[in-house]
Parts: C-alpha cells; structure tokens; sequence
C-alpha cells in the first residue's frame, strides 16, 4: 500500500465529496515518487494487490458493502463488522467506511459475497467489463488506453472479481488519466496530504458531532420521560398523604367515640354498683325489720301463753296422750269398690281404665317377675311392654312402666301409648311415689305393685293400688 493509501483509508466516504480527484492524482505521484511510471503496471491486480484506488471509486466499493452487510444474518457477519452492522443503515458507509474498506481488503469470504451481489445487480455492467477485459489487457502491455471504455462501475465490478480495474477509471475533471497528476509532482504533495488529513479530521467530527446530537436528542428524551414520572411519582405520593392523612384523621375520631363509649360505660358501671350496694342496703334493712316483728310477735305469743296458763289454772300434765288413746281393734276387710268388687277382682281393672284420663302406673319388674320369672330380665321387659301396648290400645289409657335403672339394661322397643321409665339414682318405687304426686287430685290414677309400703303411700295420695297378679292374669287374657 502507498504512501496516501495509509490517511485516505481513514476518509469517510460521502458522495459527491470534493477532493475525489484529488486523491486519484495523489496516487499517480505517489507511483511516480517511486520511479516508476503511473500507469506502466498500475491496474494490473484487484482487490488483493496494495495499489491505490481513487476515492470516487472507494466510495462506490464502501456504499455497496454496506448495503451488503445490511442484508447478512448476524451469524455471517465478519467480527470485525458486527458493530458496524449495528448503525443505522444511512450511517454504515460513513462511519463505518474505515472497517469496510479494511473487511474488503483483507476478507475474501466477504468481498467474494460484495462481488455476487454486484454481480447480480449489475449484469450488464460486469458483462461489458468482461468484454472489455482483453483490449485492457492489450492496453496495459503496450502502454496505451485506447482500447478501454472508462466506467465507474465496471471498474468496481473488475476490482471485486480481481481483474483489471485502472483503464476503466473514468479521467479526472480536469481532463487527466486516474494516476496522473497534472501539476509539479511534488510541490503540492505535502499540501494535498494535510488537505486530505483535515478533510478526514472535519469527516470525523461531523460524525462525532451527530453522534453527540443523537445521544443528546436521546438523553433529552429520556429526561423528558424521568420528569413525567417523576412528575407522576409526586403526584401520586400527595394522593397516598393526603389519603394516610385522611385515615389519621377518621382514627383519630373513631379513637375519641370509642374512649367517649368508654367513659359513658365506666358511669354505667359505677351507677350500676352503687344500686346494687343500695339493694343490698335495702335487703338487710328489710331483714333486719322482718326478723324484729318476728321476734316481738313470738315475745307476744309466749307472753300471752304465759298469762293465759296464769288465767286459766290449768294443773299440771300427769298421763301422755297416747297413754289416753284406746287401743286399735281388728283390720279392716278390705275395701269395697264400685259394684262391690274387691281389688284382687280383674274387672275393676277394666273398670278403672275406662274411666276418663285414667292413667296406669306399673312397677315394671313387680309385675314382670310375678308373670313371667323364668325369662331373663330383657325379655321380661320386652314381654311387659308388648302386653301393656296391646292393653293401652285397648281400653286407651295412658300407661307409664317403671323399672330400676342399672348399667348395661337396654330400653325396650317402644311401644305406641306406652311410656317406659328407668329410674336414675334412685329405685322405681320412689319414681312411682314422684309421679303420682305430681297427678292433679281427683284423676283416675292406677298403681299396679305388689310392694305394700308403695300401696300404702300411693292410697294416701289418692290412687288405686291393683295388685301385680291382678294385671297379670288381665294381661294374658288379652
């Protein structure tokens, strides 16, 4: 690569940039610096060979393959391009032309695809380039250009295919072949390289510049979207105080009407203990009165005994009253009943428990041992039971069946107008003693045992005392 080759690799290629023909001379002075002639084998190589190329047709060469790069998928893209490929696609041939121009240098892979895409979207071009290629060949071996048709574009398609590309670099403005200089050779040199240099340095800072005017239109856009959310945030942190301030506030009243509910509470309570100590007050009072009268009435009384004995004289008490009373003759037969029918009669049972709202009262085990004592005691029960059903049906009295309540005995089926009993911490006998004083007087009330202390008390009650076989012989009978 020549001397220029080294600060124009550098340039940012814009299109229709002045200088291009600048560079194409400063090639040709360059080749000539060296001793050689211009265009004695200039031309001759392609892509591979480190001869200059003018800026113009670098600037072509860049352009495509950045339009070739924006196509790739990212797994062929050359590393060295991957963040090329990430610019915007109006900034790829500027900013990045140094990687670009550098990649179709030095990379076949991606220079050889730059060259199938040309080739495609350019065939005729690369197909008159072909046609071309042997009077530039002849061209170039005996010094001459004549034979060669200068065109921009061919002259990339053959730099890409590795032909022959000088002939077909259209001349200079000024009328000049690429690779000729049309001044001093090297008075202006020097000139043109720091004219390239500040071109390349201005290039550079007009990139930097929109780079830094993006960054600052995407920074002012960020800012504005931090102050709306911030804005939001402030907005919405008054509306969560004014809402906590609202909270203290109906805290703070619900707090004073309950410490109000409190205090009226803890009046109620004081008022409450002082009547209640007043009703304490009162009773004792009242007791204290009562227990007075009957102190003074019963003072009364033993006076007025006193003074009555004084006033009547009576002698002193030698014989006790049961001194006085007569001895008690024989028992009585027993008691006639309706139609004349003793107890021990089955008929007066029939009798009584026609009478309206009669109830029959039966010691169950009484009755069940006198009619049935080989059976165990729960199929005495259950036989008890049945019979009394069919009897209650019957006649329709009410009966009730009392038994004595132990561990382990099982109520009976019930039957439909029978009630059956058990007694709890206590025997049957007392349970029929309880039911029959809680009867109002005067109802037909039939106690049914064999136990003479029951028929004693339940006849001073006012009931019937039926003998347990009375009922028994009844019960089969049905």
């Amino acid at each position: 690569m020549g001397p220029g080759d080294g600060v124009r690799a550098t340039v940012p290629v814009h299109d229709g940039a002045p200088g291009h023909g600048t560079g194409a001379r400063d090639d040709g002075a360059a080749a000539r610096a060296d001793g050689a002639p211009a265009d004695a084998d200039a031309g001759t190589g392609g892509a591979g060979s480190d001869e200059p190329v003018p800026d113009a047709l670098r600037a072509l060469l860049v352009r495509a393959a950045a339009d070739v790069l924006g196509g790739m998928e990212p797994a062929e893209v050359p590393t060295a391009l991957l963040a090329v490929r990430r610019f915007a696609p109006r900034r790829r041939a500027t900013t990045g032309a140094v990687p670009l121009w550098n990649a179709l240098r030095s990379d076949d892979a991606f220079r050889a695809r730059v060259a199938r895409v040309w080739g495609a979207a350019h065939d005729d071009a690369a197909g008159a380039g072909q046609e071309q290629q042997a009077p530039v060949e002849d061209a170039v071996g005996d010094g001459s250009h004549g034979a060669a048709v200068p065109d921009l574009t061919a002259a990339a398609g053959a730099w890409l295919q590795g032909r022959p590309w000088r002939p077909l670099v259209p001349p200079a403005p000024d009328g000049t072949a690429p690779g000729t200089e049309a001044g001093p050779p090297a008075a202006s040199d020097a000139a043109r390289r720091e004219n390239e240099r500040l071109r390349t340095a201005l290039g550079v800072a007009r990139d930097a510049e929109r780079a830094a005017r993006d960054e600052l239109a995407t920074l002012r856009r960020e800012l504005r979207r931090l102050r709306s959310d911030a804005d939001r945030a402030r907005s919405e942190a008054r509306r969560l105080a004014d809402a906590a301030a609202a909270d203290a506030q109906r805290a703070a009243d619900e707090r004073g009407a309950a410490a109000e509910l409190a205090a009226r509470a803890a009046d109620a309570h004081r008022a409450a203990a002082a009547e209640r100590a007043a009703a304490r007050d009162q009773v004792r009072t009242g007791r204290a009165l009562a227990d007075a009268r009957a102190r003074l009435l019963l003072d009364t009384l033993l006076d007025a005994a006193s003074g009555l004995r004084a006033e009547l004289a009576l002698p002193p008490v030698t014989r006790t009253p049961a001194e006085i009373v007569a001895p008690t003759g024989p028992s009585a037969v027993d008691r006639p009943t309706s139609r004349g029918r003793a107890v021990e009669d089955p008929a007066l049972l029939d009798d009584l428990l026609r009478l309206p709202h009669a109830h029959l009262l039966v010691d169950g085990y009484n009755v069940s041992k006198t009619g049935w004592p080989g059976l165990p005691l729960a199929d005495q029960r259950r036989v008890l039971v049945d019979a009394l059903g069919r009897l209650a049906a019957h006649s329709g009295a009410e009966v009730t069946c009392c038994f004595d309540g132990a561990e382990g005995h099982r109520a009976p089926a019930q039957q439909r107008g029978v009630r059956v009993a058990f007694s709890s911490g206590e025997i049957a006998d007392d349970l029929l003693r309880r039911l029959v004083a809680a009867e109002p007087p005067g109802r037909v009330l039939v106690v049914v045992t064999s136990d003479r202390e029951v028929v004693r008390d339940v006849e001073a009650a006012g009931a019937w005392a039926v003998p347990s076989g009375v009922l028994v012989t009844r019960l089969q009978r049905t």
